[in-house]
Parts: structure tokens; sequence; C-alpha cells
């Protein structure tokens, strides 16, 4: 479950002198300087899992990955061998929605080779697109280690959440309140948004021996040309960037590797960019994170950052100190 109020969970914070410190996530603002900028991923995450049937009625379950074309999704799916090429499922209305009566059918039409996942095609009137009617069929797709949580939905969301794509939360931004980010703002700590649709790459073991041989899944992301206005105002003034959440470093780290100017430039597209120990950091200075599962993409990430060693001394620290892991776990500050 998570910290109630969402800035009451912990911090951890490490300094450039590799020091480590702990506190709330409300004292942030004692971290952070006036000409700091902070960038936010502003995605949203959508209804993306649901179940459905066979004419059989087998019961099958599939998440939603990324639209690849109008009402043809890329989804995952259990269990996969039901889900052969022509097959048709039938998903019925969850809660008291208006199609509660109707039946939702798709079709599977290709399979994905890079994931496993099925390509599939969704039955709707002309006009109709399965966005509108995802809040009729699908469920939230809480990662499956949280059971039994009494938290309302719209916890597993940010609050400045707005652009619908992601099928999880950037979860080092729910720890911010609407008051804390305007205490922030009062004390000239500017804030930006970035897109990334957080997707199955973000998630998945790297399990290749060797890690520059891991393969990303690509993931949207759009950086603005505001915000890359904003990082140039900030580092003209001497100002840290400090990205809230892998994701946001993705995004823009990605953008800057995309970019035909020597820093970065506004980015619009999908990224597989994968950052482990030795990447040569071009935009991002500091960090917000949560603690992350092991090897995974994000911990490594994380360790290109501040270097292996180091990381698993802190995380061994959060351990002997229960500090509370994963999604709706605590924070960790990185500091320049």
């Amino acid at each position: 479950s998570p910290a109630d109020p969402r800035d009451s969970s912990r911090l951890l914070i490490v300094d450039s002198r590799r020091e480590s410190t702990h506190a709330t996530f409300r004292d942030l603002p004692h971290w952070l300087k006036p000409g700091d900028l902070l960038v936010l991923n502003n995605t949203r995450v959508i209804p993306a899992r649901l179940y459905g049937h066979k004419i059989s009625g087998s019961k099958l379950e599939i998440l939603l990955i990324e639209e690849r074309s109008p009402n043809c999704w890329l989804a995952l799916v259990k269990p996969g061998k039901r889900f052969t090429l022509g097959a048709t499922i039938n998903f019925d209305a969850i809660g008291n929605s208006d199609s509660s009566n109707h039946t939702l059918q798709a079709t599977v039409i290709d399979k994905d080779q890079a994931t496993g996942g099925r390509i599939l095609r969704f039955e709707l009137p002309t006009g109709q697109s399965l966005w509108e009617r995802l809040d009729d069929y699908g469920q939230l797709p809480l990662p499956p280690y949280i059971v039994n949580s009494d938290a309302p939905d719209e916890r597993y969301q940010t609050v400045y959440a707005n652009q619908p794509g992601a099928i999880a939360a950037p979860t080092a931004g729910l720890h911010f309140t609407p008051e804390l980010l305007a205490k922030l703002q009062r004390l000239g700590i500017e804030q930006t948004q970035i897109t990334l649709h957080v997707g199955i790459g973000t998630f998945r073991p790297v399990e290749t021996e060797e890690i520059k041989n891991h393969a990303m899944h690509q993931e949207w992301i759009e950086v603005s040309a505001e915000t890359v206005s904003k990082i140039k105002q900030t580092k003209a003034r001497g100002g840290r960037v400090i990205a809230v959440g892998t994701t946001a470093t993705r995004a823009l780290e990605g953008a800057a590797r995309e970019a035909k100017s020597d820093f970065i430039d506004p980015f619009r597209g999908k990224t597989d960019l994968f950052i482990y120990p030795g990447y040569q950091w071009q935009v991002v200075d500091g960090l917000i994170t949560n603690f992350h599962l092991p090897g995974s993409s994000l911990l490594m990430l994380v360790s290109a950052m501040i270097g292996r060693e180091q990381l698993l001394s802190l995380y061994q620290q959060a351990i002997a100190l229960e500090y509370r892991f994963y999604s709706f776990g605590d924070a960790m500050l990185i500091l320049p």
C-alpha cells in the first residue's frame, strides 16, 4: 500500500561526496536549490488489462501494450497457446458501465516476434476508437506484487498525469502532492514535463550475459521545445537538471541522442536507449528514483549514475532500515 499522504514516504539522499542522509520526501525542498529544474513524466496509466473468453468458454487475459494502427493493438496474452491466428475473443464490460449489456470483440491477426505478444483487431462501430471504451472494459494493470491493497486506482497515478498511454506508473512521481509542487515553485525550483509512455521495456529483466547485448523494447517519448528551452536556461544559470524517475531520464537522454545539435533538441518518437554503467550523461545531473528489482534495466541506469558498488551499499542500508521497495515504495535522491 502507498504512503499516506504521498509525501510522507521516506527519502534517502546521496550527495556529491557519496554520503547518505535519511529524510522524508516532503523535505525535498531542503535538498534542492533555486534555479534547479525538476523534469516530470506526465504519462497516465490506461486501463490496459482486459479479461475475456473464447466462444468455447476458455478464459483469457490480455495486457494492451500499444496501438499499432487504429483499433489494432499489440497485447501480451495469457495463456498464449489459446491465441492462435484468427481466434476471436469476447470481452464483457465491467462494473456499472453503460456498456454492461454489450460485448467487445477482438480477433488475433498477427504475432509479434519481438515481444511474443499478439496483434488484436478490435471490432467497433465505424468512427469509434478503443480509447473511448477502455474505461468500460479494462482495469488498471497494477503490478502483480500489489495485492489486497485498499488504495484507489488514482493512487497509482501521479497528481500531474495527463497524457494517457502507459501500462505502468512512473513511480518516482507518485510521492509528489500538489502542495509540495507549489512549495517547490515558490522557492524558485522550476518544473517542466516530458512524456514517456511506460511499456514492457522498462520492466523486462536483463537476461543476456553481456548487458550491452540486451535489447530494450521501444517506448514513446515526447520532449517539447518548451522543455528544451527550460533545460538550456537551467544549464546557463548553473542550475541542475533533476529527472523525476528513470523514465524522465530515458526521455531526456533519448532526445539528446537523436539531436541534430550538440546538446538536446525537441523530439517526438520512440526510443530504445539502454543506460548502463559507462554511459556518458548528456542532460541529466541528478535523479529521484524508487528502489528497483534486481537484474532490471532500471537498476543499471541508476548504477550508471553513482556506480554499482555504491548503489548496492545504499540498497543494503535501505534494507537494514526497512525502506519500502518497488512501485509504492520509498525514494532515493541522487545529487551531483
